[in-house]
């Protein structure tokens, strides 16, 4: 799944943008190589639409690698249109005395050279904490080629109160122009033969959309993950 982190679980890795978050909360590690497969009816990232219209179902998918020592590195990807994205990331996560930490680099890869260049179009480190129902991540660009922003989000597990649900609100901090901030309301569950169903409901502020208007999107989602090695 996308930049989700060893995110502690479905519901979280799954709330902060609609069909994929950013939100980096690691689990205990464990060594293997792993794939993941997904069809969603959109493609939502942190509040905002990625495709030109809604109702523009996105394929995506990507590999895994982790290490006993908390290490990781992977590739993910999904279709844009007219054109395709692909990310690549690396990091560390592990846990102490019920902290979970975890420190990452990402990359933003489309295949659109026309109007983002060649090589990525945004890096990003990413800081996370999470302990107990409660998870925070800082994604700060660190390329300024195309934008200058510091990104925040906070995620609740509500599965004490409803299975399979959490809440996340995420925040943008940017130099050249107005904040903005989105709110996301996610549900995960497991369905026969390990497929996994995810419906997520986001809105974001005018500042925070690609548009320029407040906007708001239900995604639906099925996938599956597969052990490699």
């Amino acid at each position: 799944m996308k930049k989700t982190f060893k995110l502690k679980n479905l519901a979280l890795s799954l709330a902060v943008a609609g069909a994929a978050s950013v939100a980096m909360v690691p689990a205990a590690s464990q060594a293997g190589v792993s794939a993941n497969v997904g069809v969603f009816t959109d493609y939502v990232f942190r509040g905002a639409l990625q495709s030109a219209d809604t109702g523009t179902p996105a394929l995506q998918g990507g590999f895994d690698y982790e290490h006993d020592s908390g290490l990781f590195a992977g590739v993910w990807g999904s279709t844009m249109d007219s054109e395709y994205e692909y990310d690549l990331y690396a990091g560390w996560g592990g846990s102490f005395s019920g902290v979970d930490l975890g420190a990452a680099y990402t990359a933003y890869y489309y295949t659109d050279e026309d109007t983002y260049g060649d090589g990525p179009a945004f890096e990003e480190i990413n800081l996370s904490a999470g302990y107990s129902l409660v998870s925070v991540g800082v994604d700060v660009d660190v390329d300024g080629d195309v934008d200058d922003y510091i990104h925040y989000s906070i995620s609740l597990d509500a599965s004490p109160i409803a299975e399979g649900v959490s809440l996340t609100y995420g925040m943008f901090d940017n130099k050249d122009a107005d904040n903005g901030s989105y709110f996301g309301i996610g549900y995960g569950t497991t369905i026969d033969k390990s497929i996994d169903l995810t419906v997520d409901f986001s809105m974001a502020d005018k500042n925070a959309s690609l548009t320029g208007d407040e906007e708001s999107y239900l995604v639906v989602g099925l996938s599956k993950s597969f052990d490699l090695m």
